[in-house]
């Protein structure tokens, strides 16, 4: 049984997906054993309470300096004893000791489809701006594992969503969420709960 830890900054969209992929029995093999929070009012915590899984909330903010929260921070992560982490719209910059320590265990869910909008300054809404403003027809979402750099870990999953006429960032964030996050983020945890997935030469592999 796969252990995994969602790690969340806001409205935890993309972890109800999870939870609701863990619940049907779409992910199998996998159980929450927690979601950790930057931002003690974000309602992902509340979704975690509501489904008796456990929460928590460790802030930057809360600590002298950025080395002092990454201790910390990776102590509680490591008390949940994670297979797999999860990040799910989480807004910290991930520890490199903890990248280290996890290689090939930290996923993250990306709104466009890598390499498009993606690195330093492209999450959230931001993404699904550049994308418009460039005109392009087709965007999407990824889920990679997590390396040193910002989006550059090696690719799981791509799913491709089209863009609309007359879309607005909104309108087109909700729809990538809806056709491509909320499917492809389940099913990649899904697959590497049940050995299907290995890295090669930072190239990802997925059995049938």
């Amino acid at each position: 049984m796969l252990n995994v830890v969602v790690l969340v900054s806001g409205g935890g969209t993309n972890l109800q997906a999870i939870i609701d992929a863990v619940e049907s029995g779409v992910i199998t093999n996998a159980k929450i054993a927690g979601v950790i929070s930057n931002n003690k009012n974000a309602y992902a915590l509340e979704r975690a309470q509501k489904h008796g899984i456990r929460g928590l909330c460790i802030s930057p903010k809360e600590y002298a300096s950025r080395e002092e929260f990454n201790e910390k921070f990776l102590e509680e992560v490591e008390k949940m004893n994670p297979d797999l982490i999860v990040l799910a719209g989480f807004l910290v910059v991930i520890p490199p000791a903890m990248i280290e320590r996890y290689r090939n265990r930290i996923i993250n869910i990306h709104p466009s489809l890598i390499p498009s909008f993606c690195g330093t300054g492209f999450y959230g809404l931001k993404v699904h701006e550049a994308a418009l403003a460039r005109g392009v027809k087709v965007v999407g979402a990824t889920v990679h594992f997590v390396d040193e750099g910002t989006d550059t870990g090696p690719i799981i999953l791509q799913k491709a969503v089209e863009v609309q006429q007359g879309d607005t960032p909104e309108v087109l964030q909700r729809r990538v969420m809806e056709q491509a996050e909320w499917k492809i983020l389940p099913q990649a945890i899904n697959l590497i709960a049940n050995g299907k997935v290995t890295v090669e030469n930072g190239k990802v592999n997925i059995a049938e």
